[in-house]
């Protein structure tokens, strides 16, 4: 089974690559303002590190439950 990379085993450069991190941004709204916002402060240090490293940063999340 494999597991999951961090970014202790991608290549120090980066530069051109696309590189897809899974996020979850389910996070608390009161309307369209979001109350709590540590989720996506949690996120933003491996984005920031592959965006420096020249990655072209792709995220995938939902947001939401599934309704059926």
């Amino acid at each position: 089974m494999s597991s999951f990379k961090t970014l202790d085993d991608l290549p120090e450069a980066l530069t051109g690559k696309k590189v897809l991190v899974r996020v979850d941004l389910n996070v608390p709204m009161d309307g369209a303002k979001v109350t709590d916002d540590t989720r996506l402060r949690a996120m933003l240090p491996t984005v920031l590190e592959l965006s420096d490293r020249g990655a072209i940063v792709l995220l995938l999340s939902h947001f939401g439950r599934p309704k059926g």
